[in-house]
């Protein structure tokens, strides 16, 4: 592997960054507002957590930093010793793992870090599906077997998932997986069979399992037993219900004085939308669609220059950081059961932070690479390039779905002929 500091003359994605930067700002904010009471109970200060998460940051940024001068190509030659690494790490959480609330989830690192395996195993699972699609395009297309072949790999480390148990991380990346074969050039019906096979063993996983269950009645009607076991949702209901248009006021919510459970991590952005209101929900969520429109829209392009992996990689890393966001918003407010998922770049910790920012600078790598290939194109808009237009500025969405659409119809038009 050869690192190479980047090029400053190829420039970066503006609003990729200029989102990201914005809603890592928001979140310490978040932090340190909604962690206050939280941080004076355990005797650590009331600015505790925002200093931790400041330091989690700063390592975020040398991981992303670290990501973005390795080229992409490395990442899809050492695939195998990811997903390796990931599942010596399930397994070492397995067995060694430390015990929080009934969950064996998370790894101590030098008593200061608590590393949440799951994170870092769903990042290498999604380099490794990204490489293997690009090798098994053919076979993927024109299969069941070539579709079902990656799942083989993925059902280890869901049972080492759901024998943590994480629920949440194991939805996540089943979505995650099946978004990137269906982009891949797998075929709808295989892709919409399976879907349904694993909503229902979702769903038997919840059934069979009683606090599962339990949540989903919670969940339900969380007002029938406010002080019990809808607790966390009915404050949670409260705090979003008192922000109303515009919010009560930066570090003026109530629910964070200990009303709340986790409203420093997993229901942070309940707090937020008390204290900034529906105004400042809308933006949160337009800051979030943002990075994943850019993220998608980088990959876009990467696929335009032949560069499946790197378009594969970013599909799935876009579709993972918005789907997890959506996923806790829902549970705030509300439209999902309660899941043990943090809102990315905004909730309090540390696993979820530095994964965020390997994703990013991940990201961030194909987009120069990107950038380096088209400046030494042609300054014509479009050049051909294996049998296929490059554009170089795809504008709009509209631009982008047409570009998708087109990409697998090519594909399979190709296979078809073969």
């Amino acid at each position: 592997m050869s690192l190479e500091l980047p090029n400053p003359k190829y420039g970066l994605d503006g609003l990729f960054c200029g989102a990201v930067a914005a809603l890592l700002c928001w979140g310490l904010v978040m932090v340190a507002s909604a962690s206050v009471a939280v941080g004076e109970k355990l005797g650590d200060g009331s600015m505790y957590f925002f200093w931790r998460q400041l330091s989690f940051i700063g390592v975020g940024g040398i991981a992303c930093w670290a990501m973005f001068c390795v080229p992409t190509g490395f990442w899809q030659d050492q695939r195998w010793w990811l997903l390796l690494g990931a599942l010596l790490l399930l397994l070492t959480v397995a067995i060694a793992g430390v015990k929080v609330n009934g969950a064996r989830r998370w790894l101590d690192i030098a008593g200061f870090f608590r590393l949440q395996a799951s994170e870092p195993v769903r990042l290498a699972f999604i380099v490794w599906l990204a490489g293997h699609i690009v090798k098994r395009q053919v076979e993927l297309q024109t299969s069941l077997a070539g579709f079902l072949n990656p799942l083989l790999f993925l059902l280890p480390i869901l049972g080492l998932f759901l024998l943590e148990p994480d629920l949440g991380a194991t939805v996540i990346l089943l979505a995650v997986t099946f978004l990137m074969l269906f982009l891949g050039g797998a075929r709808l019906l295989y892709v919409g069979g399976l879907g349904l096979l694993a909503v229902a063993a979702v769903s038997v996983l919840v059934m069979t399992v009683g606090y599962r269950l339990q949540r989903v009645i919670s969940f339900t009607d969380p007002w029938k037993d406010a002080l019990g076991s809808g607790f966390q949702l009915t404050q949670s209901l409260i705090a979003v219900g008192r922000g109303e248009w515009f919010g009560v006021g930066l570090g003026n919510s109530v629910q964070k004085l200990m009303y709340l459970p986790e409203m420093h991590t997993d229901f942070i952005f309940a707090i937020l939308a008390e204290e900034f209101g529906l105004a400042g929900v809308l933006l949160l969520i337009a800051l979030f669609a943002i990075v994943v429109w850019r993220g998608f829209r980088i990959g876009h392009q990467a696929e335009q220059l032949d560069r499946r992996f790197s378009a594969y990689l970013c599909y799935g890393l876009a579709g993972w950081l918005g789907l997890q966001a959506l996923i806790n918003m829902a549970v705030n407010m509300g439209a999902l059961p309660t899941k043990g998922l943090t809102l990315p770049l905004i909730s309090y910790g540390g696993s979820s932070l530095v994964t965020v920012s390997l994703m990013l600078g991940l990201v961030l790598r194909v987009d120069y690479e990107n950038r380096a290939a088209l400046a030494l194109l042609p300054k014509a808009r479009t050049r051909t390039l294996s049998g296929k237009a490059v554009q170089s500025a795809p504008t709009g969405l509209r631009d982008w779905l047409f570009g998708l659409r087109a990409s697998l119809a090519s594909l399979r038009s190709a296979k078809e002929a073969a």
